[in-house]
């Protein structure tokens, strides 16, 4: 993506400006209209980039985020409670530049209040930092600023971030057990052709037995991955980097995001989990005073699914176009009939922002239980796995061991 430099309006006729990385001017139009800023000039900027090596985040080159969901969580509700201290922004933003105990965050506080002295806003401010500051926060803040309610727009953010987090911690916890199972289950296999297949193919072809279907296809399996062992880890790896090459393609993001969604047993939980997002997420930008379609679109942006997102992007289309919000949620096939009966009762009675948020929690509580129940659910899986293994194994090892002992009580 390229740099582009812009000049522009806020909604209170203060000139602001500032540089934005996107794939177009027009993307960069739509980001600014997203803050309810109007667009002056907008111009490619030089082709500049710091490209030497120092300066190259080796974590963000591996696709980590250069800020963790934990520092962000403090960095909101120490900046809520500085807000509502009286403490100036500035003051405010240096002082946590000094203290935080990310680095990259450090770093990244002291280059916004450098541009809070130059005189920009601080969402304007926060907007030259999208990798670690989404669209959604920055929204947020602006709109906090425009309403004189900042510390209230950071305890939303932190609230939201607090949630977010808990649900990671949670999905992981359920993924602990089986992930160790399933790394076992794989060293084994390495483990016994490797070492004990071969010893026990030695014995056989030294003995002269007649081999059982189950022992050969054990021994040419073992062959197989001692000959061929460097030719699979090479195809491995290739398959590892081509599929994530077309991940990374808007087409690949697209179906890979919608196929993970049809997962069995974890690809309702990852869908639950995503209308949770979707729902919290949306409230808060109500809440916050955005306007419903500015808020669409920005929510599109939070949910991290391509899929979802385009979802919700023709939602926004839909009230655009004059359609109500029940009518759009019920065209996008997204929501329960519970939950469209929810959203109508929030139309009718004006009151769409709470009634997401139960929705919200409705959601969260569904995910709950999902994960309360999916180590329950995969060890059936997980056991049937294992134990076709060992009758493999049996058969293929212990037959012809018995086949022989009794040939040899025979004589």
């Amino acid at each position: 993506m390229a740099m582009f430099n812009y000049i522009g309006r806020d909604a209170q006729g203060s000139q602001v400006k500032g540089s934005l990385e996107a794939t177009s001017a027009n993307a960069v139009a739509e980001l600014l209209a997203r803050q309810q800023i109007t667009p002056v000039s907008i111009e490619q900027g030089k082709e500049n980039q710091q490209v030497s090596t120092g300066n190259i985040d080796i974590g963000e080159l591996l696709g980590f985020s250069p800020v963790a969901l934990d520092d962000l969580i403090v960095l909101c509700r120490q900046m809520y409670a500085l807000m509502r201290s009286g403490v100036p922004i500035l003051r405010a933003i240096n002082g946590l530049a000094e203290s935080s105990a990310s680095p990259k965050l450090r770093k990244v506080l002291a280059e916004v209040a450098s541009q809070l002295e130059g005189g920009y806003a601080l969402s304007s401010a926060l907007n030259q930092h999208p990798r670690v500051f989404s669209s959604l926060f920055i929204s947020i803040i602006h709109v906090g600023e425009n309403t004189g309610q900042l510390d209230g727009s950071f305890l939303k953010l932190a609230t939201y971030f607090e949630r977010e987090q808990e649900t990671r911690k949670r999905i992981k916890s359920a993924l602990r057990y089986p992930s160790f199972v399933v790394a076992a289950v794989v060293i084994a296999i390495v483990i016994l052709n490797i070492f004990v297949i071969p010893t026990f193919a030695n014995m056989f072809s030294r003995l002269g037995a007649d081999l059982p279907f189950a022992t050969k296809l054990l021994i040419n399996s073992s062959n197989f991955f001692l000959d061929y062992w460097p030719h699979m880890l090479a195809g491995l790896i290739a398959a590892i980097i081509g599929i994530r090459a077309y991940v990374k393609t808007e087409a690949g993001r697209y179906q890979w995001d919608k196929r993970k969604l049809k997962i069995p047993v974890v690809g309702s939980i990852i869908e639950r989990s995503i209308l949770s997002r979707f729902t919290h997420s949306f409230a808060i930008v109500l809440k916050a005073g955005v306007p419903m379609t500015s808020g669409l679109s920005l929510v599109a942006d939070a949910v991290d699914n391509d899929y979802m997102r385009d979802k919700i992007i023709k939602m926004r289309q839909g009230i655009e176009s004059g359609e109500s919000l029940l009518r759009t949620s019920l065209t996008s096939t997204l929501f329960t009939p519970l939950v469209l009966q929810m959203v109508a009762v929030g139309e009718e009675t004006g009151r769409v922002d709470e009634l997401l948020e139960e929705v919200g929690d409705y959601y969260e509580r569904e995910v709950d239980y999902d994960l309360s129940t999916l180590t329950a659910r995969i060890e059936p899986i997980l056991l049937v796995i294992v134990a076709a293994m060992v009758l493999v194994l049996a058969l293929g090892i212990f037959t012809p061991m018995w086949d022989m002992a009794s040939a040899f009580q025979g004589k």
